[in-house]
This record gives structure tokens, C-alpha cells and sequence, in this order.
């Protein structure tokens, strides 16, 4: 029995772009192993599982693995998934993608090119700088950030200029013994309302080309500290990819609150493989 697989690079208007995601499209649900091994394979930033939810028109199961562990919450793959599900046929152009997660229920919708993503927001509470975080970020000692906080996932670093973000030369080593999955780095841009890239050691990614989740995070700050609530911004990886970031009224003006907030994430996704998994 053949297996459908697809490469999709997601937060992508080109292929090569963006981050790639493989999406496996089961059937019937497999165990964790076999997903892990999966994901191991592909060697991607993620590898999503999809499966039908018995019952429930166009709503499937879905669970994200990085070559080394599962996470509970995953933009690129996300998006990735509910390309995959339109490109396939196996849900109608414009009709609404509803996946069941480890981060409860999400939605994905398609709009001239876009989809657009309806996650839970994750904002982070202030908390003190690690020891070292210059160092581990590859950055001047004298430099110090602007904010740093910390969610669920990761610690926020912002700092008061774009080059930083783009210049630094992370220690991975050392980003790894944080808790969590890493760090997110961020600063007010030029071009764009805000840019980002994120290391995740923890999660088996040194850096991640460009993280939904983060986004999480990182809109209910910028929607505070700019005094608006739809924005577009750039992860700075090498890869590199635009997102339109959207957080609802309910938590403006609130960066450190994030219970029952959410954010629409927008992105562009373009498939670059189709192939059989054996």
C-alpha cells in the first residue's frame, strides 16, 4: 500500500522559498513511531499527518513532527496541510480546512492566493534575560534588547535595530540548553512592520526559515507596541517569507495576554514534489 506525500514550501509566493513542509495524507491514524520515522526521513523543518475525522465533513486529524520530536503547534506545515488538501481535490476550492489538534480546533481559508490561518495567540509574559544571551546570539556583549519575554515555546528577544536580527550568528550549542524550544529575535523593519528569525534547537531545527507559531507571539507584541492590529512581516532566514499578521480586537493594546486571543496568519504556498510513501 502507497501512501500520497507532498513537499509543499509554505509562507512561499515561489518554490524554494519559504519553509518546506512534507504532508502525509493517511487514511487511517498510525502511531507515533511510525510518524516520528516519518518525519525523520523527510529531514524537513516538519512533516504533517492528516486524517479523515470520521463523521465530520471536511475536518481531519492532524499532528506535526520535526525530525526529532512532535510539537503541539505548527504554522507552515499547517498551511501546507490545507494546500495540499485544495491541490489534491480532497476538499473544494474555497470550502474551509477544520483540523483537529494538539492545539484544539483550526481553521484555514483561501482568498486570492492566500490562506489564511485562525491560531490561538501565544503571547509572551515578561521574564528576565538568560545569562549570556548576546554571546549565544552572536551579537555585540554591549548590546543589550529592548523586551525579552517567554511563552509556552520559546523566549522573545527584541532588539532596536533590523540589522541585528538579520546580522546574527547564533551559537546553537548553547541556544539548546534553554529551555524550551529556542529563541525568537525580533525588531521593528524597514520594508515590512516587523522582522524575525527564530532558532529552535530543541526542536531538532537550528533555524526554522519561517515560523507560523512564532507569530503567535510576535503579533500581540508588535500589535501593541505599534498600535495596530494587521500587520505584515518578514522572517530573515536565508529562505526568507512574508507574512500578513492579523490580531483580533480582544488583544489590542494587551501584549501580555494571550487567554482566548487569536490570530489570523497569512501566507502563500507552492508545491514543489508529489510522490508515494512505500
Amino acid at each position: 500500500m502507497s501512501i500520497p506525500l507532498l513537499h509543499v514550501d509554505a509562507f512561499a509566493a515561489a518554490p524554494f522559498t519559504g519553509n518546506p513542509a512534507a504532508v502525509c495524507l493517511l487514511e487511517r491514524a498510525r502511531d507515533a513511531g511510525w510518524m516520528q520515522s516519518v518525519a525523520m526521513e523527510m529531514n524537513l523543518a516538519e512533516t504533517a499527518f492528516l486524517v479523515p475525522r470520521g463523521g465530520e465533513s471536511q475536518a481531519w486529524d492532524l499532528r506535526w513532527f520535526t525530525p526529532a520530536i512532535e510539537v503541539d503547534l505548527c504554522g507552515h506545515a499547517t498551511l501546507a496541510s490545507a494546500h495540499a488538501l485544495w491541490e489534491t481535490g480532497r476538499l473544494p476550492k474555497g470550502a474551509t480546512a477544520r483540523f483537529h489538534t494538539r492545539s484544539g480546533w483550526l481553521t484555514c481559508t483561501q482568498a486570492d492566493g492566500w490562506i489564511t490561518m485562525d491560531f490561538p495567540a501565544q503571547a509572551a509574559l515578561p521574564c528576565p534575560e538568560p545569562a549570556g544571551l548576546m554571546a549565544m546570539l552572536g551579537l555585540p556583549r554591549e548590546t543589550r534588547p529592548q523586551w525579552v519575554g517567554r511563552n509556552a515555546f520559546a523566549y522573545l528577544a527584541v532588539l532596536e535595530d533590523e540589522a541585528l536580527v538579520r546580522g546574527a550568528q547564533p551559537d546553537f550549542t548553547a541556544i539548546k540548553r534553554l529551555p524550551g524550544l529556542g529563541i525568537v529575535i525580533t525588531a521593528q523593519g524597514k520594508e515590512y512592520d516587523f522582522v524575525s528569525r527564530f532558532f529552535a534547537p530543541g526542536a531538532g531545527i537550528d533555524e526554522d526559515p519561517v515560523t507560523g507559531a512564532a507569530h503567535c507571539a510576535l503579533g500581540p507584541y508588535w500589535a501593541a507596541r505599534l498600535g495596530k492590529t494587521s500587520l505584515i512581516a518578514y522572517q530573515a532566514s536565508r529562505r526568507g517569507g512574508v507574512l500578513r499578521v492579523q490580531v483580533l480586537d480582544s488583544l489590542r493594546g494587551k501584549p501580555e495576554t494571550s487567554q482566548g486571543g487569536r490570530v489570523l496568519l497569512s501566507g502563500q504556498a507552492a508545491t514543489v514534489l508529489r510522490g508515494e510513501l512505500f
